[in-house]
C-alpha cells in the first residue's frame, strides 16, 4: 500500500472511528476494496469476523453468516471506501479480471461509472470537513516519485489490459509485451505469457493452491510460463536441453562381451569347460549388457 498523505491518515482515522474499526481494519479493507477497483472486496481481518466477501450493490459475507450487525457495519465501511475511491482516479483501473472471465470487464467499467454517480450525491463523505465545511478533495497517498508508477508492477510494463485480484493474489495483464504480473504476499512475479491471449484467471482454494487462466488453447496453469523476474531481479533463460549422443562405449563393451562368448564356446567345444562352467560364464557376461 502507497503511503498516506496526512490529510489521508486524518480520514482514514475519522471513518474508523465512525464505523467503529481500528485504523489498521480500514486500512486492510482499504486495500481489498482498491484491489476490487473499487466495486468489490475479498477481505480476511479478525475485526470483520476472518474473510468474507463485499459487492458494490450486492450481497455482503461475513465467516458468521448469522451476524447480520456484523455485515451491516462492514458493508457501511465498504461503500464509503468505494465512494472514496471515487474521488482517487489513479485508483480505478479499466478493466478487470475480478469474476475471472472476460464478460466481467464490462462489469468493471460499469462499476466506475456507478462510484462517479455515487459521489456526485455523497461528495461530503469524500472531502475534508472543518467548521467552515467542506474543502475539496482529499488525496488519499503520497504521489509517487518521479520517474516511478506507483504501481506494483514493474513500471517498464506500461499500464495493463486487465487487473484482478484473489485473497492475497493480485495480477496483471499485459498484451502487448505478452507480461503476466502476479504479486503474492508483496513479491512480484513476471512472466512470458508466449502466444497465450488471457480472457480469465482462477485460483484453487485447496491445499497446494495454483493459479490458473484461461486462454485459446483452454486452461493453463500459470506455473507453466517461462519467468522473467522475481522481485525484479531478471531470472536467466534456462539452457537448450542437449540431447546426449549414444556412447560408442558401450556398444564397444556389448561387442566385447559377445567375442568373449564366442571364445568360451570354442572352448566348450573342445571339451575345455564343461557345460556348468561354460553356462556360469555365459549368464555372468550376459549380465553385464
Amino acid at each position: 500500500m502507497r503511503k498516506l498523505t496526512p490529510a489521508g491518515q486524518q480520514l482514514i482515522e475519522e471513518i474508523a472511528q465512525r464505523h467503529g474499526f481500528s485504523t489498521d481494519a480500514v486500512m486492510s479493507m482499504l486495500e481489498s476494496v482498491i484491489r476490487g477497483n473499487g466495486s468489490m472486496a475479498q477481505f480476511n481481518y479478525p475485526e470483520f469476523g476472518g474473510s468474507g466477501q463485499w459487492m458494490q450493490g450486492g450481497m455482503t459475507m461475513v465467516s458468521d453468516m448469522f451476524n447480520n450487525y456484523l455485515k451491516g457495519r462492514v458493508d457501511g465501511l465498504c461503500s464509503e471506501l468505494s465512494r472514496l475511491m471515487a474521488n482517487q482516479p489513479d485508483l480505478i483501473r479499466s478493466g478487470s479480471f475480478q469474476s475471472q472471465s472476460q464478460g466481467t470487464q464490462q462489469q468493471g467499467n460499469d462499476g466506475g461509472g456507478q462510484l462517479q454517480q455515487q459521489s456526485a450525491g455523497h461528495g461530503g463523505s469524500n472531502q475534508q470537513q472543518t467548521a467552515a465545511g467542506p474543502v475539496g478533495p482529499v488525496s488519499l497517498f503520497v504521489p509517487p516519485a518521479p520517474g516511478t508508477s506507483g504501481d506494483w508492477w514493474p513500471a517498464d510494463l506500461g499500464r495493463p489490459n486487465s487487473t484482478g485480484a484473489q485473497n492475497d493474489v493480485r495480477y496483471a495483464y499485459f498484451a502487448q509485451p505478452r507480461r503476466l504480473a502476479i504479486e503474492v504476499n508483496g513479491k512480484v512475479t513476471v512472466y512470458n505469457t508466449l502466444d497465450h491471449q488471457i480472457s480469465g484467471f482462477s485460483q484453487q482454494q485447496s491445499r497446494g493452491a495454483s493459479l490458473t487462466f484461461a486462454s485459446q488453447h483452454g486452461l493453463v496453469a500459470v506455473a507453466s510460463l517461462p519467468v522473467v523476474s522475481v522481485g525484479g531481479v531478471p531470472q536467466a533463460a534456462p539452457p537448450p536441453v542437449r540431447e546426449e549422443p549414444v556412447s560408442t562405449r558401450s556398444v564397444a563393451r556389448e561387442s566385447d562381451v559377445f567375442t568373449t562368448i564366442e571364445k568360451l564356446a570354442a572352448l566348450h567345444a573342445k571339451g575345455i569347460l564343461s557345460d556348468e562352467e561354460f553356462a556360469a560364464k555365459k549368464a555372468e557376461l550376459l549380465s553385464r549388457l
